[in-house]
Parts: C-alpha cells; structure tokens; sequence
C-alpha cells in the first residue's frame, strides 16, 4: 500500500509474521539501493534487542529485576519467546523473521532503521490497568499457561500470525471481544506507529520509506497516516504515558492493613488466648500458602522457610512484598551461573526449563510466592473475621 504524507511517499508492506513469501517480498523490495532513503520496521527497542541480540539477556541483572519489581514482567517476555521459538519450531520460520531481513537488508544499503512500535512494556501495562486485580491475574496466569504448552500450533493460531502478530496472537484468546485489550494492543499501536512514522519524516528529509508492519496493521496505520491532525510528539507522549493507579486501588493494600490490624485488636479484646490464636492462624495461612508457591517454584529449603517467615510480615506493609524477599534469598543461595543466562531462552521453551534453569526458577520463586502471600491475606483475612464476629 503506497501513500503520501507531504513530500515523503511511504510504502506500507503488510507482512505475514510466519511466511517465508514475506521474507522474500522485503528482500526483493530492498534489492537495489537508491530507491528507499530508510526503513520502518514494527518493533520497538526492546523487541528489536531481543530479535538482532539474542544474548543480550547474560546482561540481565536479576537484583535489579527483584528489586523494580519487574520480575513478573520478565517472566511474561520470556513465556512469549517460548512460544516464538516453539512456532519456529512447528512452522519452520521463525517469527519476526522478515522484521530481521529487514533490518540485514537497510543495513547493507546503509539506510536508517526507524524502529516505530510502542515499547512493549508499556502496551502490556496499559492494557492490565484496563482490567481489574483479579482479571490481571487471570491473564497472566493463562497467558504463561498458553505460551508455555507443548501442543501442536494450530492452524487458527496461524491464520492468526498471518493477519496479526505474536503479540496479539498469544493474546488472543483473551482479546476476543474484550475493548479493554483489544484497544491498547491494537488499535493504540496502529496510532503510535503511524505518529512515529509522522515524527521521523518530519524531521529528516526522507524521498521514500518503507514500513514492513504486520498485515493486521496495515488498514490502520494507512487511516492514521492520513487523518491524524495532532502533533506527533503530544500523541506518541499520551500513548506512552501508563495511567496512573486510581486513588482507590493505591488505597486499597492500605485498607487490607487496617482490617487486618483491626482483627488482631479484636482478637486481643476478646482475650490474650483468643488474639494470639488469631496471630497464629494469621501467620500460618498467610506464611504457608506463600511458603507453598516458592516450594512449587522448587525453591531452595531456606527460601522456602524465609518466604513462610516473610509473608506475614510483608503483607502488613504494600511497599515490599513477600516474592521480593524470597527472590533476593533465592538468588543469594543459588546464583545463577554463566550458563544459565546462556541457556536460558532455549530452556524456558519447555515447562521442565522453567525449574531447571536458575534464574528462570528465581522468576519462579518470585511469581509463586507473591501469588501465595496475596491469597494467604484475603483467605486468612475472611477467616479471622468468621472465627472473630461468626
């Protein structure tokens, strides 16, 4: 599809993610220099690290991970480039393959890259603030389950990648007919990619471009292209921004403290016997259930006991979490090793991966043990009010 915004004439090649014709169809595009001044690719900068530096992830530092808090995010790129590499597998072609030729192809003609996708980050963010706790959870859990399977890729998921891309793809069963994720992994990126393509041929005098994008992508970015009216850069800002939680969600953990605070004092009024039988229920329901998800994860015997001993502490206060303190012990007991940064991608394609590979077991541990402390707070929370007001 070819259009003009203003003197720059852009050609937007709707690519199929899981087609070697879409390989070919960039290379022959790009065969003779001269005739394209730069090439658009849809990927943003984490994603085109992933792609054209697979051992980027050696670098990754694992405290830091913990510490952000962005363990569950990274657990959640690396389920999805299991499921990459298990379509590459089953398919023959890698995902995302004629993104890299494209990127080989611009690089040999000396041509800038404009990398014109959202971080992808910031989509998964965006569209998990559109959903309430329990959904959030839902999906991810799901989501991890999805990518994870061993089943054959089915030709649906197929017919998928050819009109889409993996990210909507590995989506997609929850996206259906759900505004609330179709709109930011859809619909948000066909404006962002048009107002980054907008933003770069405003500032740099480009005579062609090439945009290879996502067939499913096509239809829209064409109709951003041409209709939108506002600033690329107020637009890409507002796409980018991840809302802020609402004032009662950030109060929420809070009020969760002060109902659980207010049954131990009820406890206590009712006897000294009766309030450290609710301290004791408290400490066992909270500290075992988070104790049992780093058990799952297969976490080292003391994490498992600093998780147990964690949760019940942490879950009074929001700003740290039990996952975070029996990752940090996790990863003091077991650091991972060269290999295990080395391996890690190819080992997380399997489930068994996941528990065998050190740091992928330390996302585990994470993940589990967080899941763990949240549903020890409101199981013992709705125990102690039964046994206290029953």
């Amino acid at each position: 599809m070819k259009l003009s915004v203003g003197d720059t004439r852009v050609t937007l090649l709707g690519t199929a993610h899981v087609s070697r014709a879409s390989v070919e169809k960039v290379r022959e595009l790009l065969r003779e220099p001269g005739v394209y001044s730069a090439v658009a690719v849809e990927l943003c900068q984490s994603r085109y690290q992933a792609l054209m530096e697979p051992d980027a992830l050696a670098k990754l530092d694992l405290f830091a991970v913990i510490r952000e808090k962005r363990a569950h995010m990274v657990a959640a790129n690396l389920a999805l480039s299991a499921y990459q590499q298990r379509l590459a597998e089953q398919i023959g072609v890698e995902p995302g393959a004629e993104q890299r030729e494209a990127i080989d192809q611009a690089r040999r003609l000396g041509l800038p890259i404009l990398l014109i996708d959202r971080e992808i980050g910031v989509t998964l963010r965006r569209a998990a603030r559109n959903m309430g706790w329990f959904k959030r959870l839902n999906l991810f859990v799901g989501l991890l389950a999805g990518l994870l399977s061993r089943d054959q890729v089915t030709e649906d998921d197929i017919e998928a990648l050819k009109q889409g891309d993996v990210l909507e793809t590995a989506f997609s069963e929850f996206a259906e007919n759900r505004q609330d994720l179709f709109e930011p992994l859809i619909n948000e990126r066909d404006r962002f990619m048009a107002a980054r393509l907008r933003e770069e041929i405003g500032q740099h005098d480009y005579g062609q471009v090439l945009a290879v994008i996502g067939a499913g992508h096509t239809k829209g970015v064409a109709r951003e292209l041409t209709g939108q009216v506002r600033s690329p850069a107020e637009l890409i800002a507002e796409l980018s921004l991840v809302p802020p939680v609402g004032a009662l969600w950030r109060a929420l953990p809070w009020l969760v403290v002060a109902v659980i605070l207010g049954l131990f004092v009820r406890g206590f009024t009712q006897g000294a016997d009766v309030g450290w039988d609710v301290i004791v229920d408290w400490v066992l329901i909270n500290g075992g259930l988070s104790a049992l998800g780093a058990a799952l994860a297969g976490a080292h015997p003391l994490t498992v006991i600093g998780a147990f001993c964690a949760a019940p502490l942490t879950s009074l206060n929001p700003t740290i979490g039990a996952g975070m303190v029996a990752a940090a012990i996790e990863l003091f007991l077991r650091r991972p090793r060269v290999a295990d940064f080395r391996r890690l991608r190819d080992e997380v394609a399997c489930w068994s991966g996941w528990w065998r590979n050190r740091v992928a077991r330390i996302l585990l541990v994470f993940v589990f043990s967080t899941i763990g402390s949240a549903l020890g707070t409101y199981i013992a929370g709705f125990h102690l009010a039964a046994r206290l007001f029953g």
